[in-house]
């Protein structure tokens, strides 16, 4: 049996962190977060606030008063998509929503691997609030996940799936950030750093406007698209993504990342706790271990 590790890619257990966000009116976007998302607030520390479930970090809100939004179809944040371990928690925080910034439902899907609702926040940054289906449901054919975009009726799932224990204390179970999708230039180059340079696999794609990456057979950790940013260049400093945090097993994963960074001529700040970069639109990424 071969056991050289695998220093081409990811390591399977790799799971994406926290997403920060640079912001310019804190407290709104505490609330928004807090009172609508029903993500509990983890540290308050002058300028910066850490929401999460547990102990579990899944958004950073760093104020930055000084930046404006950007530009319109500039790269970026597309959406931070917060994963809930069951309907019924999605459906609590769903109807949260609903209730407390109704104006931020974009529409919802079902994307066969998953449920997904997505809004806007306070600031345009996108969030999507979804449930996984068991792994066994998913179709793979060929190294890719089946994915498709259905209509999911939010009404009728809220029916579903809506308790009345819910209704008066909707944080339940867990929540983490299960992928990040962000707004690139273009496709080729998203995928020459993501799966060549940084390690993960091609999941999905749709043909040369938005690429799927996971590491471990997930559906996608990450996802890269053009649909409102075809041709941007690198980003300059605004309002919205701040850092997208992803999160190693062990301290050799980041080495071998390390390495591999090294080895493409990839500028990266290495603390030896943490590895930090830059994707080609300046899109900061910080890689850590558990």
């Amino acid at each position: 049996m071969n056991t050289t590790p695998d220093t081409d890619h990811l390591a399977a257990d790799t799971a994406m962190g926290a997403v920060t966000l640079l912001v310019g009116d804190l407290d709104a976007m505490t609330a928004y977060y807090r009172d609508a998302v029903t993500l509990r607030v983890l540290s308050a520390e002058g300028e910066r606030v850490v929401l999460g479930r547990g102990t579990t970090p899944v958004v950073v809100l760093q104020h930055s008063p000084d930046l404006r939004h950007a530009a319109p179809r500039s790269a970026g944040l597309f959406h931070t998509a917060i994963l809930f371990d069951s309907r019924a928690a999605l459906a609590a925080a769903v109807y949260s929503v609903a209730v407390h910034a109704p104006g931020t439902f974009t529409g919802s899907s079902d994307h066969l691997v998953s449920q997904a609702f997505y809004f806007t926040d306070p600031e345009e940054n996108g969030v999507e609030l979804y449930w996984d289906r068991d792994r066994t449901q998913w179709s793979w054919t060929h190294g890719r996940v089946e994915m498709d975009t259905i209509f999911l009726d939010p009404n009728e799932f809220l029916r579903e799936n809506l308790t009345e224990e819910a209704i008066e204390e909707p944080v339940i179970g867990d929540a983490s950030v299960g992928h990040v999708h962000l707004s690139v230039g273009d496709v080729a180059s998203a995928r020459e750093f993501y799966v060549d340079r940084l390690g993960f696999d091609t999941t999905a794609e749709l043909g040369a406007s938005a690429l799927f990456v996971s590491a471990g057979g997930y559906h996608h950790h990450m996802a890269m698209n053009t649909w409102n940013s075809r041709g941007a260049g690198r980003r300059m400093p605004a309002l919205g993504l701040g850092r997208v945090d992803i999160v190693l097993p062990a301290s050799d994963d980041l080495g071998s990342v390390a390495e591999r960074m090294a080895h493409f001529r990839v500028a990266v700040r290495d603390d030896g706790q943490t590895l930090s970069f830059e994707d080609p639109w300046a899109n900061a990424i910080r890689l850590t271990t558990r």
